[in-house]
């Protein structure tokens, strides 16, 4: 055991030495072509000059672009620009890694070339479907295959306030009434999506069936799993969730409106 640690401290010394004597600021100079006991800024200056000169290379500036890429990528805060630089980027070390004979560099940014690509058109559907949502294809066919139908006639509750909320629905045929707001839903219309926002999923109000039919379930944790399998259903479902609030304010707006009318009418006839 002693014997193991003086060899990995002797090695660990050498080492040390080695490095100690390469990182010698004389030794790089000599390495530079320079005569470290009569150092000047103008030789050091024209040393450096005629360096970079002998390595102005087409290759060289292809390396050259693609690290500015490269870098570039680093300062950008969305990822749609960030993913088309990096693809230039890569561009460049492709040409570089050819023009210079560099296999591994010439493997590896062409193996990065499509995985970009693929992660660019992701994002970029991302960004269709969300404009889509946001001009009004609120539609959501395509979520029925996730979920399960059931029936209901009149007169059966689907759910009453404050109970717990733990499924959403959507009316496909019949009638259901929201009895606090005195408002009908017809076939195609959401229902308990609001349950899943709340922080205590409860429900906000009571839904009856006043007309026999049929509506399609799907429970809050299915509904997280196609989020984290799909997270643009996350701003998809925010704009359904948005839109039923915004409506369901200007019917309160109205109903509140009506009642203020109908107060002021019979003080009208009084005053009459």
């Amino acid at each position: 055991m002693e014997s193991s640690s003086a060899d990995f401290s002797t090695i660990l010394n050498r080492i040390l030495d080695t490095a100690a004597d390469n990182l010698r600021i004389a030794k790089i100079l000599v390495q530079m072509g320079l005569d470290p006991n009569s150092i000047t800024y103008d030789a050091l200056f024209n040393r450096l000059l005629e360096i970079v000169l002998a390595n102005i290379t087409l290759a060289n500036m292809f390396a050259l672009v693609g690290a500015i890429f490269l870098v570039a990528t680093l300062l950008m805060h969305t990822m749609v620009p960030l993913r088309v630089a990096n693809m230039a980027g890569c561009t460049f070390f492709v040409a570089f890694g050819a023009l210079s004979g560099n296999v591994a560099t010439f493997i590896l940014y062409l193996l990065l070339l499509p995985i970009n690509a693929i992660r660019l058109r992701q994002m970029l559907n991302l960004i269709k479907r969300a404009r889509i949502a946001t001009e009004g294809d609120t539609s959501l066919e395509w979520l029925k295959p996730f979920m399960t139908e059931r029936k209901y006639r009149r007169g059966d509750k689907l759910f009453k306030k404050d109970d717990a909320a733990t499924e959403m629905f959507l009316t496909v045929t019949g009638k259901f009434l929201v009895r606090e707001i005195d408002v009908e839903l017809p076939p195609g219309r959401l229902m308990g999506e609001l349950g899943f926002l709340t922080p205590n999923k409860r429900r906000t109000a009571t839904v009856e069936c006043i007309e026999d039919g049929q509506v399609m379930t799907i429970t809050y944790d299915r509904l997280l799993e196609i989020y984290f399998q799909n997270p643009q259903f996350g701003y998809y479902f925010l704009v359904l969730t948005s839109q039923r609030l915004l409506e369901n304010i200007s019917r309160l707006e109205g109903i509140i409106a009506q009642e203020k009318a109908a107060r002021q009418t019979p003080a009208t006839d009084d005053i009459a």
